[in-house]
């Protein structure tokens, strides 16, 4: 019988769902054995025989969903698990339950496993939504839709929720996974998953941003459940308890650690352009239980109940317009206000707060769920089954209504719409759950036997010697204790190192254990998960971060300590500033000390150079190993322990990694596996800590180079220039115009290319610290500074834009991006050799600062790199005494440590005078509190708007299509202002837009009722008129920067309240 024939249209009743729990074993079986039969009418009567799969709705024969059919395999799952812990003899039932988990799992698992070439491999080295492993395919198939191309595929929170549950179900016994094809299939889901963090996707719903659905963006609710998975498959036996110690499944610490730091900054957002989603209930609570920090979780629970919730349900986000008139859509696409409060309301909500409660022990939300859920459910009237609607909707009629009124008029379930009476089939799974926790016949331990919502330190242990995920007790101080190994290059820096009482050792003396750096240990990485069959290359070449080389490792019967990335030899000019090493090395023991979260303690090398020892800057390096000494970093109190190398193995932690031993002999032969080498000895080498006589040989060169006076020379005619010249600056500049015209690759007459030539100055300027030059040759090489994509991720993923190259040819980045695309965009935008580089550098301290100190950017939505805080920093480079030199004037000379610290007080110094400040404050972009909100109220009090010479801002276009807090109007304010050349003049606009919405607020009578735009740069005129009536204005706008903000206020109220008393003026000569 058609299903829509059995749900009667109007029908529903008091379910009394929470009194249904057993006293007796037979009323335990009798309960069992109607939900047995529930699950066979409405969950497993539409499993695919073929493949196992379910479709989204029990009426679709053609589509299946992946997301759809692991909530239908989880309940049937969770009835498998009652069954088989409450019935000795179940007649075969529990054992037909687990054969159709195990059937769904793998439908998946091969649906995906035939594009483990074309898209997972692909997917793993460019995160583009076309190499996304399939959402939804044929039910009977598996195989690709017809309307493929048309589905948003991206939705990383499906591949996380797959391995997840496998995780869940191999644990409670069932046998998912049968060979090591599929061990290394599932390896490289993992990698699929790792950099959630920073790939932008559709989300559960399929949806992407709200201004645009077909873009995706980063979402907190796919990060946590990344995160979630990431942390429950680490250390997993897929074959189970008795499974080898190849088949167990490996997981980046570090991209745990990026999720689950981007996770939490994220929250209690959902996304860049939605302020929240019923979503993130399924991340913070079960299934994923992604956070336990009670802050984050009440405060992301409490948004989603304060802005979604109903008295049908939750809303899925607001604005969705999803189960709307189709009558109303083309309307609502184009002003999406009017989707305000008649979204459609998801009662399959209401079943995860009342699993939430139980989980919680929290009888008040578990009373009042239960309650609702009551109200809203309908029945079957065949079998008395409960049904679960999929959404209700507000009928076309009651639009104007509800709007006005929210939550005032009856709402309809989707069942009861004559084209939309089938199940949901995720909705009956949640809702079998539901019932069962509520009777008692599942304990919240049989749905989740891995304890995700137990704090990881409170979980059991895994068997086995691979390392797990350790917790943190919110609240408290961690008791972390950092071991510091420090390794010398060779024994004569040892013993120099040993006159000021720093004990070393070499690379000899800590053998057998071998010493390598982070490059070697991603090599062996490449192996974990390679499948020649599937066409799997193993891990992608992806850098091993802090956390990953705090660990010791068990390689093919050798021990191994890695090195950071800090300390390895890079191609980018910042590893030549000893301060900024120093500066990187103590935020590097800083992160580890406060994120570590593995059994035993960190282990961190640290690799002294000879190098290092002529550094000018050697003594604050000495400084920094003295604190080592001590026992603790004085900035921040961490505690550190540094000894030899063979005292600190007993408490540090290890990672084995066992499947190395398939590979054995193709690892040996690799000559990249070569360990650290201890230096030889250098006849007459000298330690003169604080000589540096070569310095001085680059300073009485020229500062600057006009290289235009030579563009016009032939080819033949620079090659002459650069064979005369005897400034490395010159040179430089001489290979850059050679390198424009015939590339890299041309033979000079000397019989080297350009490219070997700009290499050999490179080199010879971070011996010698020459700053601008190392910058030029680095830019024309076109390097790219190590860990530019996850700094790009912290700024926006804390709630910012990002903006690159010049006000001429300025790009906008406003989701993660991969380093060669972020290569070719800086590359591409900056004119200007030297901003290529600067740029890079101020991207990686500004990620670092916004991730320690947001409150640095209070004000900024849109940090723009090149045409904000350099042009910043040029001013406060001019106007304070921030260079090294006199001769130093320009940002491209400066030492990084020195433009860290320029930055740093550009975002930080509020002692400036009142121009400065303008200037800085105007170049930043950095805006007053609610100032949004703010000119949108002054809009909403002027007839057509305001404006700036040719720039208008109109109230009507504005105000009936955006609210306040609409990403799309804060962006259209801020380009207003940002669109005028004079950073002062900026701050002098936003000044008097405060004044005036004071006035307005203080006067609610009043408002421009002419029908031109208030012209502000007419207010302004007429300000300066008031502030120096005898002069012209013109001469007098440049004093008008000097004065402070109170001042000028009075001058701007007066041209205020001039401009609102004349239009009333002539209002009654009219009349």
């Amino acid at each position: 019988m058609p299903i829509n024939e059995t749900i009667p249209k109007s029908e529903s009743r008091e379910l009394n769902l929470g009194s249904t729990s057993y006293s007796s074993y037979s009323q335990c079986l009798q309960g069992l054995d109607q939900f047995y039969g529930q699950a066979k009418r409405q969950i497993l009567r539409y499993q695919s025989p073929t493949t196992g799969l379910f479709p989204a709705m029990s009426d679709d024969t053609v589509t299946a969903s992946i997301r759809d059919s692991i909530y239908c395999a989880i309940s049937i799952w969770s009835l498998y698990q009652a069954f088989i812990r409450r019935i000795d003899d179940s007649f075969g039932k529990a054992c037909e339950l687990g054969q159709s988990v195990v059937k769904c799992m793998r439908g998946i698992l091969f649906s995906w496993m035939r594009h483990s070439n074309d898209k997972l491999e692909e997917f793993k080295a460019n995160q583009s939504p076309k190499h996304a492993l399939p959402s939804k395919v044929n039910l009977i198939t598996s195989l690709q839709l017809e309307n493929d191309p048309e589905i948003r595929h991206l939705q990383l929170d499906i591949v996380a929720l797959y391995l997840l549950s496998l995780v869940q179900m191999i644990h409670s016994g069932l046998q998912i996974i049968y060979t090591m094809d599929e061990v290394h299939f599932v390896q490289n889901l993992v990698y699929y998953v790792e950099r959630t963090y920073r790939t932008p996707d559709f989300g559960m719903w399929e949806q992407g941003s709200l201004l645009d659905s077909d873009t995706p963006e980063v979402h907190a609710s796919s990060i946590g459940m990344a995160k979630s998975a990431l942390e429950s498959i680490n250390g997993c036996n897929l074959f189970g308890e008795k499974g080898a110690s190849w088949s167990v499944i490996h997981v980046d610490i570090d991209a745990h650690s990026r999720n689950r730091s981007t996770f939490e900054t994220l929250l209690p957002r959902e996304s860049f352009s939605k302020s929240t989603d019923a979503g993130l209930l399924l991340t913070i609570s079960w299934p994923c239980f992604a956070t336990h920090d009670p802050n984050l979780y009440g405060s992301t629970k409490t948004r989603i109940i304060d802005l979604l919730k109903t008295p049908y349900g939750f809303k899925r986000f607001l604005k969705d317009s999803y189960g709307i008139s189709p009558q109303c859509q083309m309307e609502l696409r184009e002003n999406p206000l009017n989707c305000e409060n008649i979204e459609s309301s998801w009662p399959i909500f209401i079943c995860f707060m009342i699993i939430d409660a139980i989980f919680k022990n929290d009888e008040n939300q578990l009373n009042e769920y239960t309650t609702m859920l009551n109200e809203i459910l309908k029945i079957d009237s065949n079998h008395n089954d409960y049904i679960i609607p999929k959404y209700y909707y507000v009928p076309p009629e009651n639009y104007d209504s509800e709007r006005l009124n929210p939550n005032s008029s009856p709402r309809l379930a989707n069942i009861e719409c004559d084209t939309s009476s089938a199940l949901h089939l995720m909705g009956q799974s949640v809702l079998l759950i539901t019932q069962l926790l509520l009777g008692k016949y599942l304990e919240i331990t049989e749905l989740d036997p891995i304890r995700r919502y137990c704090c990881s330190y409170e979980r059991n242990r895994k068997a086995g010697r691979f390392s797990v995920f350790q917790g943190k007790h919110y609240g408290t101080t961690a008791e972390i204790v950092v071991q510091v190994v420090l390794i010398s290059e060779s024994t004569q820096l040892k013993a120099m190192m040993a006159t000021y009482g720093i004990q070393t050792q070499t690379p000899v003396e800590v053998e057998p254990v071998k010493i390598w750096s982070s490059s070697q240990l991603v090599k062996i990485y490449e192996y974990l998960g390679i499948n020649k069959k599937l066409g799997l290359k193993g891990r992608p070449s992806r850098p091993i971060g802090s956390l990953g080389t705090s660990k010791l490792y068990r390689i093919l019967g050798r021990t191994v300590l890695c090195y950071p990335l800090i300390f390895e030899n890079s191609d980018f000019y910042l590893s030549n500033d000893m301060e900024l090493l120093i500066d990187d090395i103590k935020n590097e023991l800083n992160f580890v000390g406060k994120y570590w979260r593995m059994n035993g303690r960190p282990t961190v090398c640290i690799i002294l150079r000879e190098e290092n020892l002529r550094d000018v800057k050697f003594k604050e390096m000495l400084d920094l190993l003295v604190q080592f000494k001590r026992g603790y970093l004085s900035s921040t109190g961490l505690k550190i322990k540094i000894g030899r190398l063979q005292n600190l193995i007993s408490s540090a932690s290890f990672e084995h990694l066992d499947f190395t031993a398939q590979f054995s002999e193709e690892l040996e032969k690799l000559p990249e596996l070569e360990p650290f080498k201890q230096a030889e000895h250098v006849e007459n080498f000298g330690f003169e800590l604080f000589e540096n006589r070569n310095k001085v040989q680059h300073l009485n060169e020229p500062s600057d180079f006009n290289a235009s006076h030579h563009e016009n020379r032939s080819t033949w005619d620079i090659i002459e220039d650069l064979k005369n010249c005897h400034t490395m600056l010159g040179q430089s500049h001489f290979l850059g115009i050679l390198m424009k015209r015939e590339g890299l690759d041309y033979m000079l007459p000397n019989g080297t290319s350009i490219k070997q030539n700009i290499e050999n100055i490179l080199k010879n300027a971070g011996r010698l610290r020459y700053w601008k030059v190392l910058r030029y040759c680095t830019s024309l090489l076109k390097k790219l500074v190590d860990s530019i994509s996850p700094s790009i991720t912290s700024i926006l993923v804390n709630h910012k834009q990002i903006t690159i190259g010049t006000e001429l040819k300025e790009i906008i980045i406003n989701y993660p991006m991969t380093p060669s695309e972020i290569r070719n965009l800086i590359y591409s935008s900056n004119e200007n050799v030297y901003d290529c580089v600067l740029q890079q550098e101020i991207i990686i301290y500004v990620g670092h600062l916004i991730a320690t100190s947001r409150s640095f950017f209070d004000g900024i939505f849109k940090i723009r790199i090149g045409a904000g805080l350099i042009q910043a920093m040029k001013f406060y480079l001019t106007f304070t005494n921030e260079s090294d030199d006199s001769n130093q004037t320009d940002l491209a000379s400066l030492s990084p440590t020195r433009l860290r610290r320029i930055l740093y007080k550009v975002l930080t110094d509020e002692n400036l005078s009142p121009l400065y400040k303008r200037q800085i404050d105007g170049s930043l972009g950095r805006f007053p509190k609610n100032f949004s909100t703010k000119v949108r109220e002054i809009l909403q009090r002027t007839k057509v708007g305001i404006s700036v010479g040719s720039y208008r801002l109109f109230s009507s276009s504005l105000i009936t299509k955006m609210s306040s807090q609409d990403l799309n109007f804060i962006i259209e304010v801020e380009n207003f202002i940002l669109c005028i050349p004079s950073p002062e003049y900026r701050q002098i606009l936003v000044e008097l837009l405060m004044v005036v919405h004071v006035i307005l607020k203080r006067n609610p009578e009043l408002c421009f009722k002419t029908n031109q735009t208030v012209d502000l740069d007419k207010l302004v005129e007429k300000s300066l008129r008031h502030y120096r009536p005898d002069r012209d204005p013109h001469e007098t706008i440049l004093q008008f920067y000097l004065e402070d903000k109170k001042a000028i206020s009075v001058f701007f109220a007066r041209a205020v309240f001039d401009a609102l008393l004349q239009q009333t003026q002539q209002e009654c000569l009219v009349n």
